[in-house]
C-alpha cells in the first residue's frame, strides 16, 4: 500500500503547481531543455510553447518525475503557482507573445549514409546531445516509402546533384571518396539508375512529394542548394563526364526550370568538377576566399508576431537575437536568387547573405540554415566532432531544435 501511494505521488499531477523551463540566459543547459521537451511529450503530456516569453520557455503541469529528470539532465526548472500564472499568462497577452500546445513528439528521421563520412552532421551531434531519438534512413528507404512513418525529416550534409559534394579537384584519390562514389554506383544500379545524378533527383522528388503531402524538411548547408538544383535540372545532365561518363548537356542553361525548386531561382550553375560550388545561389562562394574573419560575421533572427505568426516565431526562439556566423560548403543565400514566397527568419544585415529561410510547399514546410557547424567557424574534412557539453547554451544549435520541436504544435487557426 505505501509503495502505491509513492508511485500515485511520482506519477500524478499537482494541479496548483506547473513547471516552467526557463529558455532565456537562467537556462543552464539549453539544447538538452529540448530534449526534457521531448521526453514529457513522449510521457502523453502536453507542453505550452511560451513564444517570445523568457526565450521561449516550456510550461508543464508539474509531476514530480519530470522535476527529478530535469535535475538528471542538468536542465534548470522552476516551480509556478496559480498566482504566478496568473502574472505570465497576463504578460503574454499583453505583449508580443503567445502560448502554442505541444501534443506529440515528432517521430524523426535523419537522410544520411550509413557508413561513416569524414564530416561531422550539426543535427545529429544536437539530437544525440539533447537525447532526442531518431532513426537513419537513406535512398533505399526513401525509394520503398518509408519516409510515410516520419514526421520530421533531416537532409544531412548530401550532395543531391550526384556530383559527391563537389570534392573531385581535392579528394577524388582519397579512400573515403573512392568508397563513396562506389556505394552511390551500387545503390543506383540497384534502384535501376543509370547514374547517381539520376539517382539523386529522383529521391529528391519523392522527398519533395513527403513535404507536399504534410511532412516537415530541414536542412543545412550544402543539403539545400543542391536539393533545390536538383528539383530544378529535372532529367537534364548537369554534371561533368568524371562523375557519370558523359558531358553535360550543352543546353541545361535553357532547360533548368525553376518552378521546379522550392526555395531559389535565377541563379546560375558551376559545372567545372574542379570548382568547389554548385551555384551563384551561395554567398560567400566556397571556392573564393572572403575577408571576413569570425569575430566580425554575425547574423540576426528576425522578430515575428507571435500571435499572428507562430510558425516563424517558433523557429526563431532563442535568448539572443543576433548569433555568431558559420561558415560551409553552402555559407549563405544569395537575397537576389529567393523565391518571393521565402521567409527570411536571419540575415546579415545590409549584405547581400541571408542565413536562415523557411517556407510552405503543399502542406508541408522546409527550413534550411546556411552553414555545418554553429560552433566551428571552419569546419574542414577530417577536423573531430564539436564537443556540446561544452556548447550547451549555443543559439545556433538551438535554432536547429526549434525546428526539430515545433511539428509538435498543434494546428490552430490565426485570432480574429
Amino acid at each position: 500500500m505505501k509503495k502505491a501511494i509513492i508511485l500515485c505521488l511520482l506519477i500524478m499531477p499537482m494541479w496548483a503547481q506547473k513547471l516552467m523551463i526557463p529558455m532565456d540566459l537562467a537556462q543552464t543547459d539549453h539544447l538538452k531543455a529540448y530534449g526534457i521537451a521531448f521526453w514529457v511529450l513522449d510521457q502523453g503530456i502536453n507542453i505550452e510553447w511560451l513564444l517570445n516569453y523568457r526565450g521561449g520557455s516550456f510550461l508543464i503541469d508539474y509531476y514530480a518525475n519530470i522535476d527529478r529528470e530535469c535535475v538528471l539532465r542538468g536542465v534548470t526548472y522552476e516551480t509556478v503557482d496559480a498566482g504566478m500564472m496568473g502574472t505570465i499568462y497576463g504578460t503574454i497577452d499583453e505583449q508580443n507573445m503567445d502560448s502554442v500546445l505541444l501534443e506529440k513528439a515528432p517521430d524523426v528521421a535523419v537522410y544520411s549514409p550509413p557508413d561513416k563520412q569524414p564530416w561531422d552532421d550539426a543535427v545529429t551531434l544536437a539530437l544525440e546531445y539533447a537525447e532526442i531519438e531518431y532513426d537513419v534512413i537513406f535512398d533505399h528507404e526513401v525509394l520503398t516509402g518509408k519516409l510515410k512513418d516520419y514526421d520530421w525529416l533531416h537532409l544531412h550534409h548530401e550532395d543531391f546533384t550526384g556530383q559527391y559534394g563537389k570534392f573531385y579537384r581535392s579528394y577524388h584519390n582519397a579512400q573515403w571518396y573512392k568508397q563513396q562514389e562506389a556505394d552511390s554506383k551500387l545503390i543506383a544500379s540497384q534502384h535501376g539508375f543509370p547514374s547517381v545524378h539520376e539517382l539523386k533527383k529522383a529521391v529528391s522528388r519523392v522527398i519533395l512529394d513527403y513535404v507536399q503531402t504534410g511532412g516537415f524538411m530541414f536542412a543545412m548547408c550544402s543539403a539545400t542548394d543542391s536539393f533545390d538544383i536538383a528539383l530544378a535540372a529535372g532529367t537534364t545532365d548537369i554534371v561533368a563526364s568524371v562523375y557519370d561518363g558523359t558531358p553535360v548537356d550543352p543546353a541545361y542553361a535553357q532547360k533548368m526550370d525553376f518552378n521546379r525548386g522550392i526555395a531559389f531561382e535565377n541563379y546560375r550553375l558551376y559545372t567545372d568538377p574542379n570548382v568547389y560550388e554548385y551555384s551563384t545561389i551561395d554567398i560567400p562562394p566556397s571556392h573564393m576566399p572572403t575577408t571576413k574573419s569570425a569575430e566580425a560575421d554575425y547574423f540576426s533572427l528576425f522578430e515575428f508576431s507571435a500571435k499572428w505568426d507562430p510558425v516563424p516565431t517558433m523557429l526563431t526562439q532563442c535568448h539572443v537575437g543576433v548569433i555568431k556566423g558559420f561558415m560551409g560548403q553552402t555559407t549563405g543565400f544569395r537575397r537576389s536568387t529567393l523565391k518571393k514566397s521565402v521567409v527570411i527568419l536571419g540575415e546579415v544585415q545590409n549584405d547581400e547573405q541571408i542565413k536562415y529561410i523557411h517556407g510552405n510547399v503543399g502542406k508541408g514546410t522546409y527550413t534550411f540554415l546556411a552553414g555545418h557547424d554553429p560552433e566551428d567557424y571552419r569546419h574542414y574534412v577530417g577536423d573531430p566532432p564539436t564537443d556540446l557539453s561544452l556548447h550547451r547554451n549555443s543559439p545556433g544549435y538551438r535554432l536547429i531544435l526549434n525546428n526539430v520541436l515545433f511539428p509538435a504544435a498543434k494546428k490552430k487557426d490565426k485570432k480574429t
